[in-house]
């Protein structure tokens, strides 16, 4: 058996030296994460539903199957019966779906030149996007024409239109992620967990932009409530959401500790609101979460191209009016899922990583 000797001076060089300059590379790097909530860092059972369904591709199809291009957000157009739908190629698209989603039909629409991400419809047929880079846009019915309702607020631009509701009396609801990241660099929002997202309104009538809550981790979905007091918006980062009564301007808890990281919120109808999570609060993100140093190294590491999110077990969470757990969806093969919505008996799910809509029927495939 051969032996090596390493000299010092080899071990200085391969050793001391790289420990140094990384030392001082994490001392110089500006990034600098901060520690998040104490109660964004409980994880308990309290948000567990009774009914579970953990193979969500189990039977699962594939609508708009490569015409679909990171479909982020659904809508669904009761009246004309089509869907709704933002692609990162700046496409509105909609797709009349079918019995077999292989017929289902996908028309490219719309497209804004930007990244729309949250779909709404206003009072007379229009269509509400929040356009991550354009701002909030009104496209007519039609089709022929988009205008831009607003991009700023208080001197602020948006920098991630996120989500977007519209009241029975045409004022809208919406998020801006950020007002520091744009979306090309969320991730460095979420990694260093601090507030810069904010809830908004947007009047029609008086054509006013107000800011009603600030210091918001990562804002995201957005719904109206069924009686349109309140609407429920989500916190990404800190695995909740709240609710915002109009009249009274106040907030009140209607979810946390969720068992992954919120992103759109839709109520069905039926008295029954979903909340996609694109990944579960995996070990990995709980250490990074935990700890800012971390998320420091982790954002160091973006910087050259190193992918920081590690997600996966994406899934839908189905609960009551109150908040009350019912139903998860979700599966370990699959991240990313950005939206659910219940039409029908069938669940479909956007995603920000593939290219076609994710659907299950129910009623085959229940939660147990």
């Amino acid at each position: 058996m051969a032996l090596f000797f390493f000299s010092p001076r080899f071990l200085f060089f391969s050793t001391i030296i790289p420990f140094l300059v990384s030392i001082a590379l994490y001392r110089l790097d500006t990034f600098d994460p901060a520690p998040l909530p104490a109660d964004a860092l409980v994880y308990s059972t309290n948000s567990t539903p009774p009914l579970l369904n953990d193979q969500l591709l189990t039977g699962a199809e594939f609508i708009g199957v490569a015409l679909l291009n990171s479909p982020e957000d659904i809508a669904y157009h009761r009246d004309s019966g089509l869907i709704y739908t933002g692609c990162v190629d700046g496409w509105v698209k909609r797709v009349k779906v079918l019995d077999s989603a292989n017929d289902s039909v996908v028309e490219d629409w719309v497209n804004t030149g930007g990244r729309p991400l949250g779909i709404a419809f206003g009072l007379h047929g229009e269509v509400i996007v929040a356009d991550a880079y354009k701002g909030l846009l009104n496209i007519s019915n039609d089709g022929k024409k988009t205008e831009l309702l607003t991009d700023e607020a208080e001197g602020v631009r948006f920098k991630i239109t996120d989500a977007v509701a519209v009241g029975d009396n045409g004022v809208m609801y919406f998020t801006d992620g950020s007002y520091k990241y744009n979306l090309h660099q969320f991730a460095f929002d979420i990694l260093e967990g601090k507030p810069h997202g904010r809830l908004l309104s947007f009047d029609p009538t008086t054509r006013t932009t107000r800011v009603l809550l600030r210091d918001l981790y990562f804002a995201n979905g957005v719904s109206m409530s069924p009686d349109q007091t309140h609407f429920v918006f989500c916190e990404t980062p800190v695995r909740r959401c709240s609710k915002y009564y109009i009249n009274e301007e106040r907030v009140e808890l209607f979810i946390q500790d969720l068992p992954g990281y919120p992103d759109n919120i839709r109520y069905d109808g039926d008295g029954h609101y979903w909340i996609a999570m694109p990944s579960a609060a995996t070990t990995l993100w709980k250490v990074s979460m935990q700890y800012p140093f971390v998320r420091k190294l982790t954002g160091m590491a973006a910087k050259y191209g190193f992918e920081p999110m590690f997600m996966e077990n994406a899934g839908v969470l189905q609960v009551d009016l109150y908040g009350k757990p019912i139903a998860l969806y979700h599966d370990h093969k699959i991240s990313h899922i950005t939206s659910g919505v219940k039409i029908g008996k069938y669940l479909y799910c956007g995603t920000l990583l593939h290219s076609h809509i994710i659907r299950l029927d129910l009623l085959k495939y229940p939660a147990r």
